[in-house]
C-alpha cells in the first residue's frame, strides 16, 4: 500500500515539511506490473504474500477488481503487508521509502506451491521485492522452460547470484550501476553499461532511462529508443508500467526492440496521472497514443 503525500519539495535530513493530500493508493512493484499487464489485456496471476491486516485485505480486493488472479496469493500473519511512503514534489518526481513486510517470507517452499501457475505461463516477471535467494531459485528452475524478465528493483545490498541468467534484465540507471559497478553519467556510459551486462552473459538488456526512453541491447545490436514528451503529474509506477508493457509485447511475438518501443508508450502514459495503480493505462489508451504519434510523424 502506497501512502502518498504531495509536497513542494523533498524534506532534507532532520527537516519536517507540511505536505498535503494524503492518499492510500494500491501499489507494490509486483502488483503494479500485474495490474498494468491485465489492463493491457493479459491474463495475469500474481504470486506473493500479504499480511493479515487491513492493507492486505484492501490490496487483494483491488487486484480482484482489476481481474488479476489471486488464487496463489497467501496471507501471512508473521508481519505487515508491504507498505511504501511516497513523497511527490511539484515536478511530479518522487522519493520512496518502502518496507517489504511479509514479502520477505516468500521463500523456496512458497515457490514450490506456485509451480503449476508458473509452468503454464507464457512469461514470468520477477522483482527484487522478495528474498534474492527466492529470485535465484526461480531463475534456475525456469530459465530453460519459461522466459523470465528480471526487474532489478527495488535495489538491494545483496544481489541474486544468477541474475545474468534471466531472459531479459531490465534495470533503471541506479539499478544498472548496482548490478555492474559502472557509473552512468551520459548516453555513452549507459551504452557501455549495457555492453558490460552482455559481457557478463546477459542475453537481453533493456535499460530504463526515464524521460529519455530506454536502451534495448542484444549481443548483436544496441539501440536507443527515445521516450515521449508528456505532461508529468507523478512518476510513481512508470517503470513498472514500462516493464509490464515490455513483457506483454514480447509475449505477443515482438522482438526486443519492438517490445521496448511499445513499453515506452505504456511508461509515458503512467506519468500523466497521479498514483501508482490508478495511473496504469489501458490497451485503448496505449493504442490512441500510438496512433496519435504516428499521425504526427
Amino acid at each position: 500500500m502506497d501512502l502518498v503525500i504531495k509536497a513542494d519539495r523533498m524534506p532534507r535530513e532532520g527537516e519536517t515539511l507540511l505536505g498535503r493530500d494524503l492518499r492510500f493508493i494500491p501499489g507494490g512493484k509486483g502488483a503494479n506490473q500485474a495490474v498494468a499487464a491485465a489492463r493491457l489485456g493479459a491474463a495475469v496471476t500474481l504470486l506473493g504474500k500479504a499480511g493479515e491486516d487491513y492493507f492486505g485485505a484492501c490490496l487483494l480486493e483491488n487486484l480482484e477488481r482489476e481481474k488479476v488472479y489471486t488464487g496463489y496469493l497467501e496471507r501471512d500473519n508473521r508481519g505487515a503487508t508491504g507498505t511504501a511512503l511516497v513523497a511527490v514534489n511539484r515536478e511530479g518526481k518522487n522519493s520512496i521509502l518502502t518496507a517489504l513486510g511479509v514479502n520477505e517470507t516468500v521463500d523456496g517452499k512458497y515457490l514450490e506451491r506456485t509451480v503449476p501457475a508458473i509452468e503454464k505461463s507464457d512469461i514470468v516477471l520477477v522483482q527484487l521485492g522478495i528474498p534474492v535467494e527466492t529470485v535465484d531459485e526461480l531463475i534456475c528452475m525456469f530459465k530453460n522452460r519459461v522466459p523470465v524478465i528480471l526487474d532489478a528493483g527495488p535495489i538491494r545490498e545483496k544481489l541474486p547470484r544468477f541474475w545474468q541468467d534471466a531472459t531479459i534484465v531490465s534495470p533503471n540507471e541506479s539499478e544498472a550501476e548496482r548490478l555492474t559497478g559502472k557509473k552512468i553519467t551520459n548516453l555513452s556510459s549507459a551504452f557501455a553499461c549495457c555492453q558490460h551486462m552482455l559481457d557478463l552473459g546477459v542475453k537481453n538488456v533493456v535499460l530504463k532511462l526515464g524521460a529519455r526512453g530506454c536502451i534495448a541491447a542484444t549481443p548483436e545490436e544496441a539501440r536507443l529508443i527515445s521516450g515521449h514528451r508528456v505532461p508529468v503529474v507523478d512518476t510513481t509506477a512508470a517503470g513498472d508500467a514500462f516493464t509490464a508493457g515490455l513483457a506483454f509485447a514480447y509475449v505477443k511475438g515482438r522482438d526486443l526492440f519492438q517490445a521496448a518501443e511499445f513499453a515506452n508508450y505504456v511508461g509515458a502514459l503512467a506519468v500523466t496521472k497521479y498514483g501508482a495503480q490508478p495511473s496504469l493505462p489501458t490497451a485503448d489508451e496505449v493504442a490512441r497514443m500510438i496512433n496519435q504519434t504516428e499521425i504526427g510523424r
